[in-house]
This record gives C-alpha cells, structure tokens and sequence, in this order.
C-alpha cells in the first residue's frame, strides 16, 4: 500500500513514521486539511487605534464637479474607507479641503427644484430655499456641506468627521501651511463633470 506525498509516492509503514511525529519536524509532510479551526488561529482582523492613524490634507477643485458626486468621494475620503487599514469606529480618514464651492454643477433641474428646508420651531415656521437661492446668496459653500453631511452615517463619529472638513466658496483657501495633496475629482470619471 502506499501513499501520495509531496516528495512523491511513499510506503505506508513510512508514512505511519511521518504522522507520529510532530509537525514541526515537517513542516510539509502530509498536512491535515485545512479546517475552520485552523483558520481562525492563522487570521487576525487588523483593528487600528489611534497610534495607527495616519492623516493627510487633501485639496479638492470643485469647479464643474456634478455635487452628489463630489459628496461620495469626500464622504469616502472622511471616512477613511479608502485606506486597507479601515476601522469604522475610529476617525481614519484625510482632511479635506474643498474650494470653488460656489462653482458647483447640478444635473437636470435641481438647481431650481432641489429645495433646503429647515424649521424655526415656532408652529408654522417651516422655511425653504432653493439650491439657487443658496449657491448665488452668501454662503454657497453650505449646499457641498450638507451634501457631505447626509452621505454620512447619523452618528456622533460623523459629527467628529465633520471637523475634519473645510470649504470656500472661492480659490482661495488658509491651509497652505499644511502642504495639501490635490485630487483630481475630474479625471477620476468623465461622469464627475458637466460643463
């Protein structure tokens, strides 16, 4: 009787001799299938903690950048999803800086049906505004904002991601000190823009 080997055909009586030993002795000779069991002692799930954590600035030109798309990369980029080493309870993610706001794209008509509600809470106090209304008023940037904030989760650790995010409304921006990386929004799909 014999039987397979990685070295070739082996005889039986060999091959008892082989499986009294300890594995570590040979460390290739006739392996156990690999189970769930074994499996689990070999992979660990790599959980980062804040000494792990490694932030960059990121700038990001949002002139004729479509805004839901612009919002998804931001909020992915906040998040820290684009890292390998992803923890979702920890603050992994880039600080972004986002300029040209105010140059923003909407596709179709939502820039006149796209409507901004908030209430005062007096009985009756619901007020709205367009998204036109809002990018030619004072504040453009606040419609990039809140684009960002609803394409994050509800939580307290969205709210901390929020701090990390900073946007003007024109070119100009104070974070120059921070030597930020520019990310080409654009050229990352021809979807992203519209001219």
């Amino acid at each position: 009787m014999f039987l397979q080997h990685k070295d070739g055909i082996v005889a039986l009586d060999v091959a008892r001799e082989i499986l009294k030993k300890p594995p570590s002795k040979f460390p290739g000779a006739l392996l156990a299938p690999q189970t769930t069991a074994n499996r689990a002692i070999d992979m660990k799930t790599f959980s980062a903690t804040p000494a792990d954590i490694e932030k960059k600035w990121i700038l990001i030109d949002a002139e004729g950048v479509v805004l839901g798309r612009l919002a998804s990369i931001v909020a992915m980029r906040l998040r820290g999803k684009h890292k390998p080493s992803f923890t979702p309870n920890m603050d992994m993610g880039d600080n972004v800086i986002i300029i040209n706001a105010d140059k923003i794209q909407l596709t179709g008509r939502k820039r006149d049906d796209k409507n901004y509600y908030w209430h005062t809470g007096h009985p009756g106090g619901i007020k709205s505004r367009t998204a036109r209304q809002i990018i030619e008023g004072e504040h453009p940037e606040r419609v990039v904002t809140q684009a960002v904030k609803r394409m994050l989760p509800g939580n307290r650790l969205s709210r901390q991601l929020m701090t990390n995010l900073r946007v003007y409304a024109g070119a100009e921006h104070p974070h120059e000190a921070q030597n930020p990386e520019v990310v080409d929004v654009k050229s990352m799909n021809s979807k992203n823009t519209r001219s």
